[in-house]
C-alpha cells in the first residue's frame, strides 16, 4: 500500500508540474509560477481526495533525495556554455559576490535590529541559497534547520514569482544579467524560472546559485561572530 501511495504521490507531483509549466508557457503570467502553482495543485488535490499529508511524505522524501543530483546536473549547461562564462568571468564574480554580500548583511542587520532570537537570525542568514547549502550552514553554526528550510522556500517562491517581472520593470533585459539576478536572489526556484526564459538565463542562474552558496558559507561564520559579540 505504501509503495502504491508513493507512486501516486510522485505521479501527482509530476502531473501538477507539467500542467503548471504548460499554463506558464502559454500565458507567461507571474502568478502562474511553476513552483507556486504546482505546489498549490498538489495541495488542493490532497485535500479533495482526503489524503493526509503524512501519506504523501514518502513520495516527498524520495523526490527531495534527488535535489542534490539535480543541483550537480547543472554542471552540464555550465560546461556547454564555458566560453560564455570565461568571457564574462569578472562581471559574474563581482555581481554574484556583491549580491550575496548585500543579501546576507542586510538580513543579519534587519534581524538584529528587530531583536529576533539568535536561532531565528542564524536560520535567516542562508535564506537566499539552495536548501543543501542552507542546511549545512545552520548545522555547522547553529539555528533551526526547519526554520532555515522554510525561509529558503519562501525566498525562492517570492523571487521566482516576482523576480522576472521586477527585472523587466526596471529595464533589465540582458539574458546574462537576468540569469545572475535570479540565481543569486532566489536559488533553485529562480534558476528553474530562468531556464524557462532561455538557456543563457538558466545557465547563468545555475552558476550564480552555486557561487552564492559558496560565498554564503564563507561569510556566515564572520557574520555570526559579529552578531554574537553584538
Amino acid at each position: 500500500m505504501r509503495i502504491l501511495m508513493t507512486g501516486f504521490g510522485i505521479g501527482l507531483t509530476l502531473g501538477a508540474y507539467f500542467l503548471a509549466k504548460a499554463l506558464y508557457m502559454r500565458y507567461r503570467h507571474p502568478l502562474l509560477n511553476v513552483v507556486l502553482l504546482g505546489a498549490t495543485l498538489v495541495a488542493v488535490a490532497l485535500l479533495l481526495l482526503k489524503i493526509p499529508y503524512q501519506a504523501y511524505l514518502p513520495a516527498r522524501s524520495l523526490m527531495m533525495s534527488l535535489l542534490g543530483p539535480a543541483t550537480v546536473g547543472l554542471a552540464v549547461p555550465l560546461y556547454r556554455n564555458r566560453e560564455l562564462l570565461s568571457r564574462h568571468a569578472p562581471a559574474i564574480l563581482a555581481g554574484v559576490g556583491l549580491g550575496t554580500l548585500t543579501s546576507v548583511v542586510s538580513v543579519a542587520w534587519l534581524a538584529a535590529f528587530a531583536a529576533l532570537p539568535c536561532e531565528v537570525v542564524l536560520s535567516l542568514l542562508p535564506k537566499s541559497v539552495t536548501i543543501p547549502f542552507a542546511l549545512e550552514v545552520v548545522r555547522l553554526h547553529g539555528g533551526s534547520q526547519a526554520l532555515a528550510s522554510a525561509f529558503v522556500v519562501a525566498t525562492g517562491t517570492l523571487g521566482s514569482v516576482f523576480g522576472g517581472a521586477v527585472l523587466t520593470w526596471v529595464g533589465v533585459q540582458d539574458p546574462i544579467a537576468r540569469g545572475l539576478a535570479m540565481g543569486t536572489g532566489s536559488h533553485g526556484q529562480g534558476t528553474a524560472m530562468a531556464f524557462l526564459e532561455g538557456p543563457q538565463q538558466g545557465t547563468m542562474a545555475g552558476l550564480a546559485m552555486t557561487l552564492a552558496g559558496i560565498t554564503t558559507t564563507l561569510l556566515a561564520p564572520l557574520l555570526i561572530r559579529l552578531l554574537v559579540r553584538a
